[in-house]
């Protein structure tokens, strides 16, 4: 699994209940010519990743069909979990700094 492109977004709660920062990821994907996620046309993951104070962490993730974003019914390994996790974390760290510099 290699993460080709990528787009993020902050979530904003409207009603001001949720404590952090919640981000929205979609990660495109290429997958190796074996893998079973391949034949079932997937693009990608999606994700919902917290930064409250000095935690951070995954609450929501699925694998998408390509074009439709319909969920498909795989669970990411835990290895591809951890790979998600310090990619949301290097990438929000750029958000931030992007919305800090304008």
């Amino acid at each position: 699994m290699n993460i080709t492109q990528h787009t993020v977004s902050e979530l904003k709660d409207p009603t001001g209940i949720l404590t952090g920062k919640r981000y929205e990821f979609h990660l495109f994907l290429e997958f190796e010519e074996d893998d079973e996620l391949l034949e079932e046309d997937a693009a990608g993951i999606r994700t919902i990743y917290v930064v409250d104070g000095e935690v951070d962490k995954i609450i929501a993730s699925y694998f998408f069909k390509k074009g439709t974003e319909q969920a498909l019914d795989f669970e990411l390994e835990e290895q591809e979990s951890e790979a998600v996790l310090a990619f949301c974390r290097e990438n929000t760290e750029k958000v931030e700094e992007t919305s800090t510099n304008n």
